[in-house]
This record gives C-alpha cells, structure tokens and sequence, in this order.
C-alpha cells in the first residue's frame, strides 16, 4: 500500500555542470510600485513585501513613484556612491589574494552586495548603530572608517583597534556607527532592538540598524527580533540581505513554502518592503523612506534586499561544489558598480575613460595602504602585539588578582 505522505526539499534552479537557469524570478518592471505613506501599516504592505522596489530601468534610467521621491541626487553624491563600492571591491580582491598567500587566516567577501551598505550607510546620522554581519564591511567603507583600521584588524597586527581579540572580518567600530560583530548570526536583530528599546528610553533620537542573511531567518532570534520589535515598536530598521545562498545551502531552505522574507514580517504587524539590492538608486530610495519613518515615530520596519553572492561564503568555501561556476553573470539584475556607473554615464556626468582612472586611483590607495598594514605583521612575518596589550579594555577598575598576574608577567 503506497503512502501519499511525503517530503520536498527545495532545489536552487541549477547545480555544478549545468546552465544557470533564472527563469522562475519574477521580476516587475522598474517603477512599478508606489510609495506607501510613512506611517502605512502592515496590512496595506502586502504588495511591497511580495514584489521588488526597482527604480533604475534595462536603460540605466531613474522611472516611477520611488524615483520622484529620491529626486534627482547630483553628480558628487552619486560618483561618491560608486567609489565606496569600487572601495569595496578592490578591498574584497586584494584580501582574498592576501589571504590565499598564507598572509591571514580567514576572510569574507561581500561581491555583489556593495549598493546595500554603501548607500545605506551614506543615509545614517552620526550616533546611529548598525549590528552588521561579517558581510557588511561597506557600511564602514562608506562611512569613512579609516582603511588602516579596517586592514589592521583582519591581518590582527599593530594597526588593530581591538588588539587581535576578534576574528579576522568580526569588527567593531562603535564611533562609526559600527557595534561589534556577533559571529553567532542571528543576533544582530535581537541586540539592534534591544538597543534601539534602551535608546527610546533615554529619549535619544538615533536607530539601530539589524543585519541577517537569509540563512539566519531560520534562526529563533530572527522571531524573537520580530516580536520584540512588534510588542515594543522601538525605532528600527530590521535588513535581510537575500543574496541566495546560506553557505552552501540554497535560500529556498530557510525561505521554505513562504514567497518572500518580507512577508514573514507582515504576520508580526510589521510592515516590510522587498528591494532591488543591486539597484544603488532603489537602495537610497527605500533608506530615505525607511530613516524617516523611523525618526518620525512611525514605528519600524523590515527590508528584504534581493541580491546575489558572487563570491564565495568565505575564503574557507568552495561555491564551484554546490553551484554552476558562472551562475554570478547569470543574474538578472546585473551588478551594482556596472548598473551605478551606466547610469552616471547616461547622465553625463561620468565616462568609461573616467571609470578606469578612478579605479587605478582607488588601487594605488589601498596598495599603499596595504603595503603599510602589513609592514606592522601578517602570519607569514608575525610581529606580535606587546603582552600587556591583554590587560586593556578588560576591566574598568583592575582586580588586584589580575594585577598579580600582570607583575609576575613584567609586562
């Protein structure tokens, strides 16, 4: 006798030696959806969180409800825009490369992604606080945090801030805006609504800023976060970056049955939108929207940024194993620096002969700043930090036990 029970597992739409196949995406126009009020509810948000909010067109060109609300932004903040993610991207090779050489030990690109923090970050106001992954080092590119800093903790020498007591890529810069990354995933949403709760509380008027992949949707914290956000409405934007796989495991299965991750914010009253992640206009559009109904007392709210991973998880992961090798140039709606760059050119405000010059500047910048932060150690020319280093930023008032130890080490 023949059961009709059975178990489905979600399949990505192509594996190794087979054609990348996106053809099940459904993919609106740009310019389609409207922009919903600042204080719109969860109920009215059913279509914003089931679509995608595009603003620039196949053309290049701004069209619809989203871009009349950005406006036109000028030149400099735009070619501003497009050399935070260049940044970004030189950044990303040259410390795979660097890690590849036996120079550090681990490292995370973010290929793809740059337009989510980039322009995010460019929004935010000083004493705001994103809780970011390992995968959002943009949001400090972008918001100016010195490269030493940024290249000193992943290579943990001299020119480390936190004096090698974090992981390679786990930073944590609080006076940028930065608070310091949880590798445990999942927490960032917990943590951003705990501190945005305490930030109401003291009566400040900052936000907290909640970073996941899609993976750690399936995370109890990413519900904790929801609930907490729906009982207590603190002011926070809660960002899922849906960029299709979790290590090696394909969105569809921390997605499940449900048609986005948006939506899963709806069922906690809480109203959610679904973005172009690799459309840098669509992304300063919703940020504007998103910063203000927060700063107004509107209550927070959750994005689902739809983007794709070109890299591999981390330098530890081999995506050719679970994925077709040029899946990346498969995607539909294309790359972020490409799409930035075609738009500015359009506009005439930028040209293919000024994109190279400002990429070769962007190189010798950070090859300079490289050649430096390496000078101080890497794990190939160890240049250890000095013992006494342990003892600081340990205790506000040092236990006299402690104080022994560090005597008897003569440090």
């Amino acid at each position: 006798m023949s059961s009709k029970t059975r178990l489905s597992f979600a399949h990505p739409p192509a594996r190794p030696g087979e054609q990348p196949d996106f053809s099940s995406l459904e993919i609106p126009k740009a310019g389609a959806l409207a922009v919903p009020p600042l204080d719109v509810a969860a109920t009215d948000c059913v279509e914003h969180a089931n679509s995608l909010i595009r603003v620039l067109n196949d053309a290049g060109e701004p069209v619809g409800p989203w871009a009349d609300y950005l406006g036109s932004p000028d030149a400099d903040t735009l070619r501003t825009g497009l050399a935070d993610m260049m940044t970004s991207r030189i950044i990303d090779t040259r410390m795979l490369n660097a890690q590849r050489q036996g120079k550090m030990s681990f490292y995370i690109q973010q290929i793809g992604e740059e337009a989510i923090g980039c322009a995010f970050r460019r929004a935010l106001k000083p004493g705001d606080m994103n809780f970011a992954t390992y995968r959002q080092q943009s949001l400090l590119i972008a918001g100016d945090y010195p490269l030493e800093k940024l290249l000193g903790q992943i290579y943990s020498n001299a020119y480390d801030p936190l004096l090698g007591r974090q992981l390679p890529t786990l930073h944590s810069a609080r006076e940028h805006g930065f608070f310091t990354i949880s590798g445990n995933l999942g927490t960032q949403y917990v943590h951003a609504v705990g501190w945005a709760m305490a930030n109401a509380l003291t009566g400040k008027d900052n936000l907290a800023v909640g970073w996941i992949g899609d993976g750690s949707t399936a995370s109890n914290d990413f519900h904790t976060g929801l609930l907490s956000a729906s009982s207590y409405w603190p002011p926070v934007i809660l960002n899922v970056v849906n960029n299709q796989w979790a290590i090696s495991t394909y969105t569809g299965v921390a997605r499940g049955h449900g048609r986005t991750y948006a939506a899963r914010a709806l069922g906690y009253g809480l109203p959610a939108l679904r973005v172009d992640g690799n459309d840098y206009l669509a992304v300063m559009a919703v940020t504007k929207w998103a910063t203000e109904r927060v700063r107004g007392g509107h209550g927070p709210v959750l994005i689902e940024w739809y983007t794709y991973r070109v890299g591999a998880h981390s330098s530890s992961d081999d995506p050719s194993a679970y994925r077709p090798k040029d899946e990346a140039k498969a995607w539909p709606l294309g790359d972020p620096i490409e799409r930035l760059k075609q738009h500015l050119i359009l506009r005439g405000d930028w040209s293919e002969e000024r994109h190279v010059q400002a990429e070769a500047r962007i190189l010798a910048e950070i090859v300079d700043v490289q050649k430096r932060v390496e000078a101080a150690g890497t794990l190939l020319d160890p240049q250890p930090i000095p013992g006494a280093s342990i003892f600081k930023g340990v205790y506000a008032d040092t236990p006299e036990h402690i104080r022994r130890q560090r005597q008897e080490m003569g440090v």
